[in-house]
């Protein structure tokens, strides 16, 4: 008999590969897997929510994995979290689960925050964690254009070559914009994300704010369906994966 823990995982994206495991590369699953393994003495593997990119980050991003062993899920936190350090990786969360549940398949929505930081100067504290955009932009503006995005629709062009989704059809349920002085953070919620969808949301967005597009253009763009049209990727530092439901 196994018993499944389900795990929410806090961490900041620069210097890793991303979330999924690989060969040869820093990764945030594979750092947690090898701390399990310390931790447990058992052979990990984990399940992931979804990918994130290299430099995205995390502030809930959900895992399972199976252990023989039925431990106390403080003591399953608090040891992950030993061995982990000093890397900026956290188990924030940990609860025994039933063996059903998948962090992925499980996932009925999904959210991101994506923060841009607007102002002339340089950041400091918030380096590797904002997009650092110095001209001055039209928020009113991007928050209008974002509403012919709300809805079920074919986001092929905003989707990459690399995409293994099935189907580029997705259903965005929300996006909100959030004003705190020079920061400004787009959240958006929906089932399920294509490859850089997020960041080709926002990108286009930012080209909108800063005069150098329309929201006529916006449309033309997602009418396209074109996966080979020019992307506008906003830099991975500023988005981060913050909440899931099931």
């Amino acid at each position: 008999m196994t018993y499944r823990y389900k795990v929410s995982i806090e961490y900041e994206g620069t210097g890793y590969s991303g979330w999924q495991k690989q060969t040869n590369a820093k990764t945030t699953q594979g750092e947690i897997e090898k701390s399990l393994q310390q931790f447990s003495q058992e052979k990990i593997v984990t399940h992931g929510m979804g990918r994130t990119d290299a430099g995205v980050h995390a502030i809930a991003q959900i895992a399972h994995f199976d252990l023989e062993k039925k431990w106390d899920t403080n003591t399953v936190l608090q040891g992950i979290n030993y061995f982990l350090k000093p890397q900026p990786i956290v188990i924030t969360g940990c609860e025994i689960v039933s063996n059903d549940f998948h962090a992925r398949h499980s996932a009925k929505k999904r959210t991101y925050q994506y923060v841009i930081l607007n102002r002339f100067a340089n950041p400091a504290l918030d380096k590797n964690r904002a997009w650092h955009v110095s001209k001055n932009l039209d928020v009113q503006k991007m928050e209008e254009a974002s509403k012919l995005l709300i809805g079920k629709h074919d986001f092929t062009s905003f989707r990459t070559t690399l995409c293994e989704a099935k189907s580029p059809v997705k259903t965005i349920e929300y996006i909100r914009f959030n004003i705190e002085g020079e920061r400004i953070t787009i959240e958006i919620c929906a089932e399920s994300f294509l490859h850089h969808m997020v960041r080709n949301i926002v990108g286009f967005l930012q080209l909108i704010g800063s005069g150098k597009k329309t929201a006529n253009d916006l449309k033309e763009y997602l009418e396209a369906n074109d996966v080979h049209i020019i992307k506008y990727t906003a830099p991975a530092c500023g988005l981060y994966f913050t909440k899931v439901e099931y």
